[in-house]
């Protein structure tokens, strides 16, 4: 696996998402720096928006947990960077033999609506296949509309609730070709 140390991201910086050469998204350690730091702008911007509120750090704390779910036989975290510097994160559990569960999707404000989820979660599915899985699962909640917007121009449809997140409110899949 690799991951490449670098200056950790800023919200304000401003990177080349256009050009997909100084793109990479690659396995990542769950407990590289730049990967902590992209788990915990996530989860910061997720908790704000579901209490309306600034995230305190002891909640972001408690959900980053330790990534062991998203490293080795449980799954895989890909951080993707944009010039050497972090812009994105997404994880694949292992469900089964067959299936993965796409989860802690993630683009900071500056590479949004320049194509990242879309690279990131190709480059998601292109993992899973390469490990033989070949249908995708993944859960939102109903006020993350620019995920469930993107989900759905990328193929996921409903799908039956599975797993026991509290905060899961609609389960879509995609079957990999």
């Amino acid at each position: 696996m690799r991951c490449v140390r670098s200056r950790a991201f800023a919200e304000n910086d401003r990177v080349n998402v256009a050009a997909p050469e100084t793109w990479s998204i690659d396995p990542a350690p769950v407990g590289d720096p730049d990967c902590r730091a992209m788990l915990h702008a996530y989860l910061d911007e997720l908790i704000s928006r579901y209490y309306g509120r600034p995230a305190e750090k002891a909640e972001i704390a408690h959900e980053a947990g330790d990534g062991t779910d998203l490293h080795g036989d449980c799954g895989v975290f890909l951080l993707a960077r944009a010039d050497r510097t972090p812009v994105a994160c997404a994880g694949i559990r292992w469900l089964s033999a067959d299936t993965g569960e796409l989860t802690r999707v993630f683009v900071t404000r500056s590479a949004r609506r320049g194509g990242a989820g879309r690279r990131l979660i190709a480059a998601a599915e292109d993992v899973a296949r390469a490990r033989g899985v070949t249908r995708m699962v993944l859960n939102t909640r109903r006020d993350l509309t620019e995920a469930i917007a993107l989900y759905t121009r990328l193929g996921y449809r409903p799908t039956d609730p599975y797993g026991d997140d509290p905060y899961a409110e609609i389960w879509l899949s995609k079957e990999l070709a």
